[in-house]
């Protein structure tokens, strides 16, 4: 069975939670839905799960891009940077890793790595997915939030990485458009398609 990979998009507090400092509209409801998603994954079929973390200095968000669209939020160690999932849910035979990224797109700035769980050791991000394509992994699943801002950025680069993508409608949210609106508008011809959440 081919494997793939799965993407969990900035499931953190300042986006999950109603209370958030930019809560994504109806994000809430996906916590229980998305950890019942991570719970149900299986390693013949899952090569690693990937978290994702949008994450700012609060000394230098105020001179970043972001400053003039959002409030601060994800502040490095504050609750509002904190993954709403838990990750222990994952079956312990599935790698686990992490990626920081302080813009909206995963793939824009230069030098970032993405870290496993378990032993904290590093690839450069680059390094890592052409890993996976190596390792024969064709395909990933993207979850999370927003649809329209990070899922969307996520779900381009591992197209132009030659991945095909699969993004359950019921997994994400968006803030101005839904990730159906996205993928008829943005990835029309591309290897993108909506599909149920799969364990």
């Amino acid at each position: 069975m081919m494997k793939r990979l799965v993407l969990v998009v900035d499931t953190q507090a300042d986006f999950m939670n109603a209370e958030g400092t930019l809560a994504v509209n109806e994000a809430d409801s996906l916590i229980a839905p998305l950890n019942d998603y991570l719970r149900g994954l299986r390693a013949d079929d899952v090569a690693g799960v990937l978290f994702t973390f949008d994450t700012h200095d609060a000394a230098l968000y105020p001179s970043s891009p972001e400053a003039a669209l959002f409030p601060p939020h994800c502040l490095r160690g504050t609750d509002g940077w904190a993954n709403v999932l838990d990750s222990a849910m994952v079956d312990p035979a599935i790698p686990i890793w992490r990626l920081e990224k302080g813009v909206f797109d995963m793939w824009a700035e230069p030098g970032l790595v993405v870290e496993r769980i378990t032993d904290r050791t590093t690839i450069d991000r680059e390094a890592f997915f052409a890993q996976q394509r190596a390792a024969g992994v064709e395909a990933a699943t993207v979850v999370g939030v927003a649809a329209d801002y990070c899922v969307r950025w996520a779900v381009a680069g591992l197209v132009a990485r030659g991945f095909m993508v699969e993004v359950p409608p019921a997994l994400t949210r968006g803030i101005e458009r839904s990730i159906a609106q996205v993928l008829a508008e943005d990835f029309a011809g591309a290897p993108v398609r909506l599909t149920p959440p799969r364990a």
